[in-house]
């Protein structure tokens, strides 16, 4: 029996007897200690983003590859109704939080005019030199209420010296411009390629690196947190943000925040085998799910048939928002300069859907209570995980770690999803936990699940319920739930459907954890 029941029945029965008991005063009750590794405060506001666009443009767009060879001509960029605010303005209608564009690809052809290179924009026929596409999209984003996030492709297949010392100050160089050029940066984006077959400034060799010291890593990140100190970087090996080992659009299903940095680097050939972290990992690296909308990164009109439809788009969602990762969703730009119409329409599809499923918590004012709570202090009750305040959160004392907290609904309602959040800044805490749902035939099991994190949607067969029980199975220290909140899926339109010939995931598909090999072939 919870402290607080039996406090209130001791002083009834002291009343009854005339005895004059008191309850002891409450003294002051603190929050748990953090447990395993936390997140800073730059990736705790990134984990808040949830979901944002990349952006694959440049001389691929006009030759109709993947990967150039860098010996393009920079004449080749020409887009003809180049406009960075209709990509701004549908990622915003989208309820994308900005775009990472990817300012200089493997080709080595830069789409800024940078003052260290000529293969860029600068060389080009487009706007007669005088073009900038980082900077228009930077001035768009603003425009837009976006934030702006830039790549910046380690491999150069067009320098002369990669390969060598002089192509890293080569390498500095640029990205310092880029650094402190357009404004602030939401995330700096490093991707795994590394060496192979290039132009080389004539060269027309194959060159090796070892990633794991050429590129001097803590040098270059030490260059971001310079000049974007607010700035999170992606690459295998973080330092603040990893990639998830597949580019299929899956999280995990138990998915820890953690990993273990030491020995990592950009390029890590055994790293998609470390991808669903460890509860004891040293270092909180969150995943970012990388997929793009369609086929390839870049844009091919063979492909305008196979954007991926609005049913894909939401399993994607929920294997990668709803499994405590950020989804960064690729809508490459064609020969225009413009987001395809088709890629447009299915994005404000997906945002009008999210809109009206989660648009209505059911949880919303049902009363709470739970099985224990820390010191019987208010601040940790069992109502605070319908405040829709993610600071605060329902805990139990310390060494406690199973429990149930039980929502009492206004009314019975229809519900086929859970979204529980955890309150990450004192780490990662839930190992295993259930969901169960008080219908007219008696109480049942409707989800079940291992980690929680950030965020966890579940989706399950519809039920009807007047209550609900959380109940936390295992966990590595008291929980700490900042949410639970109940949602009925809205209606699929019947386009939604996928093609005949692409892949819908299921609902409880997971990442294997194996790489699915479309790396090498793509970013």
């Amino acid at each position: 029996m919870p402290t607080q029941r039996v406090l209130a029945l001791a002083s009834v029965l002291s009343a009854l007897l005339g005895f004059g008991f008191r309850p002891p005063a409450a003294g002051p009750v603190g929050p748990p200690a953090p447990v395993g590794a936390v997140p800073s405060p730059r990736q705790l506001a990134w984990q808040e983003l949830a979901y944002y666009g990349f952006v694959h443009f440049g001389v691929n767009t006009f030759t109709d590859r993947e990967w150039g060879t860098g010996d393009e001509s920079p004449d080749l960029f020409a887009p003809s109704a180049f406009d960075a605010r209709q990509w701004a303005r549908a990622a915003h209608e989208a309820g994308m939080a900005g775009l990472i564009l990817t300012a200089k690809h493997h080709d080595g052809f830069c789409l800024w005019p940078s003052r260290f290179s000529d293969h860029s924009v600068r060389s080009s026929r487009w706007r007669d030199g005088r073009g900038d596409v980082v900077g228009a999209l930077a001035e768009a984003c603003r425009a837009e209420g976006l934030r702006l996030g830039l790549y910046l492709s380690p491999w150069d297949r067009h320098h002369a010296e990669y390969g060598r010392p002089a192509y890293l100050e080569y390498y500095r160089a640029q990205l310092r411009e880029l650094l402190g050029s357009y404004g602030p940066l939401f995330e700096v984006w490093f991707d795994g390629a590394n060496g192979g077959d290039g132009y080389y400034g004539g060269a027309r060799e194959t060159r090796r690196i070892d990633a794991a010291v050429y590129y001097d890593w803590p040098r270059t990140w030490g260059l971001v947190r310079e000049l974007q100190p607010q700035a999170v970087m992606f690459s295998d090996a973080g330092p603040d943000v990893r990639w998830v080992g597949n580019e299929d659009g899956l999280g995990f299903e138990t998915a820890w925040m953690a990993i273990d940095r030491s020995g990592l680097y950009p390029g890590f050939a055994g790293y998609p085998r470390l991808a669903a972290g460890r509860a004891e990992g040293a270092d909180w690296v969150p995943p970012e799910v990388d997929v793009s909308i369609r086929p390839g990164w870049f844009y091919h009109a063979s492909e305008d048939a196979r954007v991926k439809s609005l049913a894909q788009l939401i399993d994607i969602y929920y294997a990668s928002v709803g499994r405590s990762a950020n989804l960064l969703l690729n809508v490459p730009p064609d020969r225009r300069g413009l987001l395809h119409e088709t890629d447009v329409e299915r994005l404000r599809a997906l945002r009008s859907w999210l809109e009206r499923t989660f648009g209505a918590d059911l949880a919303r004012g049902a009363r709470a209570e739970a099985s224990a709570v820390r010191g019987d202090a208010p601040q940790f009750a069992a109502d605070r995980v319908l405040d829709g305040d993610g600071s605060t959160y329902w805990t139990t004392d310390d060494g406690v770690t199973t429990g149930w907290l039980e929502l009492r609904l206004p009314a019975p309602a229809r519900f086929d999803q859970v979204r529980l959040r955890e309150a990450v800044a004192l780490g990662q805490r839930v190992e295993e936990w259930q969901l169960e749902a008080e219908t007219a035939s008696g109480w049942r099991t409707v989800a079940r699940a291992t980690t929680i994190g950030v965020r966890r949607l579940l989706r399950f067969e519809p039920v009807t319920a007047s209550r609900v029980r959380l109940r936390i199975l295992r966990a590595r220290a008291c929980p700490a739930i900042a949410e639970l909140a109940l949602f009925l899926s809205a209606p699929l339109p019947a386009s939604a459907s996928a093609p005949a010939h692409e892949t819908t995931l299921s609902s409880g598909s997971a990442a294997s954890g194996a790489s699915s090999g479309s790396r090498a072939s793509s970013r």
